[in-house]
């Protein structure tokens, strides 16, 4: 793997020039344009602070930048990953995100050990769907308290959500000011402008500017510390503590780590196909595992690729992963020149931010695709999957989504199709067969489908149509398979026609299901004369027998 990093290094920095590297620090300026204001939003939205925002998204961008398995990643705080983290803040402190963090790093680290990354290609498209809108959905609801100013109790965003039965919903209008002026700007800004200089960072600049202003009495993002090591962070004595309990851990870290990957490797495809590059899924889930090592030892969050951040690097002409490392720079710049200025933004602000960025997040365009062509699978995957995202964590919604999906994949494949028709003499004339009896006493059978304990009842009923036919084809093309049920099933049907003198034929057999039908003594039992390559060497051996 050293190697191939290295081999992969050398790739991509060849020919690299003082042009490129221009390009490089334009593109990491632009990103950082953009994850500016989104890590301020996701560092509070996860039960932290804006500060760890900020660490998450400089660390993250230098460590998982410089080692992940592509040169266009960028990795940083998320939306899906603060509203895991939110309902965990709730239950184990900001040390709890920390240490569970910590634990989904070297969950993540074996995960690329064990290359678990590919199974992440099985989880079903509609299921990935249901997830992102149940996280929306998630982050809108956290954000409530912040952009309405209310107060609100529970350790996840449903349950908060509830609180306000009992508690009361009293809106601080001064909040609501700064919420809605973010969300309004964001809406209204010019889609060009948006591609030069991004409308959160410019509804953020606006919001802060009124309240510098007018000074309002609102909730604000609070101190800034100058410092890539905060005083709220994960420490060896920490770890030590939190180990005695980590039964407590081990399911929330999971969901961390699951997360981290899915979104990771969902990324690095969508933005591969947009460079060109295919992503080291290994090598990115190794990087994500020590950067999310390290992170909480600074006192950030977790962290996890991110397509917002990805595509703006990759648009605005970034070539090589020193684009993450430059967009980590100047967020440093940002914290150690503009922290006292940061530190007045309103948190409504910051929640009008969230609350379009949760908007945004779905995928609407999938989504009326599903339900406008009435694909009831494929609903019933996504709201199942968005209902269990928003009920239960990350790992029950997924686990829930692909079974319900091949569950349903399983249905779906299970019917047995059955047509019953007379013999076609002009077609078989058209095809160049001819008969010499007329046959009205023969019937086709033409089986599609499996043939197994759930559809051998489905294949008895359909078969007492058949009264008063002299000889029977059954055609079997279209069985992919049959269990040995199914074939006790066709013995008795044998021997209850064959009783009453009537031919059964069988054609078309495919190879897997006459191996079964060997193994299982069928074949012999009836003999091989029975089975044809087709219906029309049946036919023309029916044909010969009565003449």
């Amino acid at each position: 793997m050293l190697k191939k990093y290295v081999s992969d290094l050398k790739k991509e920095f060849s020919g690299y020039n003082a042009k490129k590297l221009s390009a490089d620090l334009m593109s990491g300026l632009t990103v950082a344009a953009v994850a500016l204001p989104l890590a301020l939003a996701f560092g509070v939205s996860s039960g932290a602070d804006a500060a760890s925002g900020l660490i998450t998204a400089i660390i993250a961008g230098i460590v998982i930048g410089l080692l992940g398995g592509a040169s266009y990643q960028i990795s940083g705080p998320t939306g899906a990953m603060a509203a895991i983290l939110l309902s965990l803040a709730a239950k184990h402190g900001v040390e709890g995100v920390f240490f569970a963090g910590f634990i989904s790093g070297a969950i993540l680290i074996i995960a690329a050990v064990l290359k678990v990354g590919k199974l992440v290609s099985y989880i079903p498209a509609p299921v990935i769907t249901g997830f992102t809108s149940g996280i929306a959905i998630i982050i809108a609801l956290g954000q409530i308290d912040n952009f309405f100013g209310t107060v609100s109790e529970g350790e996840n965003a449903v349950q908060k959500l509830l609180s306000y039965g009992e508690n009361g919903f009293v809106p601080d209008l001064n909040a609501v000011l700064f919420g809605a002026l973010v969300v309004v700007i964001m809406i209204i800004y010019p889609k060009k402008l948006n591609a030069k200089f991004p409308a959160s960072l410019a509804s953020i600049i606006i919001a802060l500017i009124v309240e510098l202003i007018l000074k309002l009495d609102v909730k604000q993002v609070g101190d800034i510390p100058k410092t890539l090591l905060l005083d709220s962070r994960l420490t060896v004595g920490a770890i030590v503590d939190n180990s005695k309990h980590i039964k407590d851990f081990i399911s929330p870290a999971v969901s961390v780590a699951a997360l981290g990957m899915i979104e990771s490797l969902l990324c690095g495809a969508s933005a591969g196909k947009m460079k060109n590059e295919k992503i080291d899924a290994q090598r990115e889930l190794i990087a994500q595992g020590i950067g999310n090592m390290i992170i909480p030892l600074c006192g950030g969050v977790p962290a996890t690729a991110a397509i917002a951040r990805t595509s703006v690097a990759i648009k605005s002409g970034g070539n090589t992963r020193l684009v993450s490392v430059f967009h980590s720079v100047t967020l440093i710049a940002s914290m150690f020149l503009l922290g006292p200025v940061m530190s007045k933004i309103p948190l409504a602000a910051l929640a009008g931010v969230l609350m379009v960025t949760a908007w945004r997040m779905n995928e609407w365009s999938v989504i009326k695709n599903i339900f406008s062509k009435k694909l009831k699978v494929s609903a019933t995957q996504f709201i199942v999957t968005m209902l269990a995202t928003v009920i239960f964590d990350l790992t029950i919604a997924i686990a829930i989504g692909v079974v319900l999906s091949m569950f349903l994949f399983i249905l779906k494949n299970c019917e047995l199709r059955i047509d019953i028709s007379d013999v076609d003499h002009k077609r078989l004339k058209k095809a160049g067969h001819e008969l010499s009896t007329s046959m009205t006493d023969t019937k086709l059978v033409y089986l599609a489908g499996p043939l197994f304990f759930g559809t051998q009842e489905k294949l008895t009923d359909c078969l007492s149509q058949l009264e008063g036919a002299n000889s029977i084809v059954f055609s079997m093309r279209g069985v992919p398979m049959i269990d040995d049920s199914a074939i006790g099933e066709l013995e008795g049907l044998f021997e209850t026609y064959t009783a009453k003198n009537v031919n059964i034929l069988f054609s078309g057999v495919q190879p897997r299901v006459r191996g079964t039908l060997e193994r299982a003594g069928f074949i012999e039992k009836i003999g091989e004369d029975r089975f044809y390559w087709d219906a029309v060497q049946a036919l023309a051996y029916l044909d010969e027998q009565s003449a």
